[in-house]
């Protein structure tokens, strides 16, 4: 007798709500000349680090600036509001939602020093994918008006690491004019950086506009691998961060750099004008090996030699060959 599992009306529900694929969001025009630029890089590399001190030098100069943190784990701004966090745009429609109250911009929205600063956080570990989060992130920031504020330049910082739709939404859909890099001399970080341009080049084929501006070498040790990647796949190398103790230790302390009397103000002075004229171009990706030639061998490993397993090595003995009981007819 067969039995069949029963699934109770939550368990229904979570599952259809999973199988909903959500319109990704609308990209009208924007009613002042903002540059939208989308920053990527390995978890962990120092996106955050590195927009915060952007974002702030910028507001010194004078500019307007926006920072939305597109990352699940909702750190981007933790650096610049010296370590504490600040409400998801996701989470707070949740609440909002379930009190029957509209979001306002005072709810996610927060500034310092002239940087205004978003997270649009994710989903609980579990119960959602975090590129699905981002696409209804930005559908109530459309809501709220995200098309019509004034900024000089808005700052998105994803998380390169993931293959998924949500996550490449500036570069699909042209939400952004161009894209920016962090990667340090390692292969893991620059893996990630050589498949956001391929992603790139890929909807450029498809009718895209979106360029890579350039890369941000952050921990550089001076051994110069990113700097060899940057020149292989045709992108400029806008700023390089040293692997300084200084840098690492006020970092870990939530404490803004890029501050124009700074000692390392005129670092990030630098960057900031590099991210404001770098024009958006079109990446020349690179192959598996290509990437791995940056590296020595010792490093890498790729002197191994790949040796085909057989049947034998799978089961763990001998294997007979069996005549076949299959029955084949001839063709009428």
């Amino acid at each position: 007798m067969n039995v069949v599992p029963t699934i109770n009306l939550q368990d229904a529900q979570l599952r259809a709500e999973a199988s909903i694929e959500p319109d990704a969001p609308v990209t009208t025009p924007v009613t002042k000349e903002t540059q939208i630029i989308a920053i990527y890089g390995k978890g962990g590399i120092g996106k955050s680090f590195t927009l915060a001190n952007l974002s702030y030098m910028m507001a010194q100069q004078g500019k307007k600036v926006l920072l939305i943190g597109c990352d699940p784990k909702s750190d981007t701004t933790s650096l610049l509001f010296g370590g504490k966090a600040c409400p998801t745009i996701i989470e707070t429609s949740s609440k909002k939602k379930l009190a029957g109250e509209e979001v306002k911009i005072g709810d996610v929205c927060f500034k310092r020093d002239g940087v205004f600063a978003m997270e649009l956080g994710g989903p609980e570990v579990g119960r959602g994918c975090g590129g699905r989060g981002i696409i209804h992130g930005f559908e109530l920031l459309e809501k709220l008006g995200f098309h019509e504020w004034g900024f000089d330049y808005v700052l998105l910082d994803f998380l390169g690491d993931v293959v998924c739709g949500g996550f490449g939404l500036p570069i699909a859909r042209d939400m952004c004019q161009k894209v920016i890099v962090v990667a340090s001399n390692d292969l893991q970080s620059l893996y990630v950086a050589n498949n956001v341009c391929s992603a790139v080049e890929y909807f450029r084929k498809l009718g895209g506009n979106v360029g890579v501006a350039g890369m941000v070498i952050n921990k550089d040790d001076g051994t110069g691998e990113a700097q060899a990647f940057a020149t292989a796949v045709g992108i400029p190398v806008l700023s390089a961060i040293p692997a300084d103790d200084d840098i690492r230790k006020k970092s870990a302390n939530y404490e803004i750099i890029g501050k124009p009397d700074g000692e390392w103000g005129s670092l990030f002075e630098t960057l900031a004008a590099n991210v404001a004229t770098a024009p958006p171009v079109r990446p020349n990706p690179l192959t598996q090996d290509g990437l791995l030639g940056l590296f020595t061998s010792d490093i890498t490993g790729r002197d191994v030699v790949l040796l085909p397993a057989t049947i034998e090595d799978m089961c763990g003995a001998s294997v007979l060959n069996k005549p076949s009981l299959e029955v084949i007819y001839d063709a009428v």
